[in-house]
């Protein structure tokens, strides 16, 4: 049977909440659903994520669940993680946003891209605005780094937790992120278990001229 769950934990933002899929027929290793960022309280971020999922309460997390939360803490903490190997579970995305929600996880720690330079990747250059959508839609921040997309002309761009842009140019000071003259070049994605599931992001960065 599969189960859900979810759990809070502290971090340097605030309580962030995480939720996982586990289990199943074939018992593949659970799978993150969901990372909530702070709300302006504690409760509201566990209204949030327990509404979104449909559990009544939180559980304790299975053992790779707790790893996982473990490296997003040291991440906060400013010991930054590299999370494409994280398993995370987009059953409910489109295709279009599966491949956005790739190609910002191959964005390294402590660099950024455009929403442009996104769509321009994924051979869709007119596309800079539903890019933009797809990331305010992102389910799982931080794992799928969407602070990473910022607007062109050195703008932040939009944000969707709580704090908007705030929150993101707080997570991008922890990272130190800087624009490197690179743009992103997409392979071919290689779901871990399922289509429903990604693991590490399949890009590679290559020099412009």
């Amino acid at each position: 049977m599969t189960r859900t769950g979810y759990c809070l934990f502290d971090t340097p933002l605030g309580e962030c909440g995480i939720a996982w899929r586990a289990g199943g027929a074939s018992a593949r290793p659970p799978v993150v659903r969901l990372v909530q960022l702070p709300e302006a309280t504690a409760q509201r971020t566990a209204s949030r994520i327990a509404r979104a999922i449909g559990a009544r309460g939180p559980s304790a997390p299975p053992p790779p669940i707790a790893g996982v939360i473990e490296r997003l803490r040291h991440h906060l903490e400013g010991d930054l993680q590299d999370l494409r190997d994280v398993l995370v579970d987009l059953a409910d995305a489109d295709d279009f946003a599966r491949r956005v929600y790739e190609a910002a996880r191959a964005i390294p720690v402590g660099q950024t891209r455009t929403y442009g330079e996104i769509a321009k990747a994924l051979g869709q250059p007119r596309e800079a605005q539903a890019v933009g959508e797809a990331l305010g839609r992102n389910p799982i921040p931080l794992i799928i780094p969407c602070h990473r997309v910022v607007a062109a002309g050195g703008k932040p761009g939009g944000f969707s937790a709580h704090g908007g842009r705030a929150t993101k140019s707080r997570l991008l000071g922890i990272e130190g992120a800087r624009r490197p003259p690179v743009q992103l070049e997409l392979g071919t994605p290689k779901p871990a278990a399922g289509n429903d599931r990604i693991g590490p992001a399949f890009g590679r960065e290559v020099m412009t001229r």
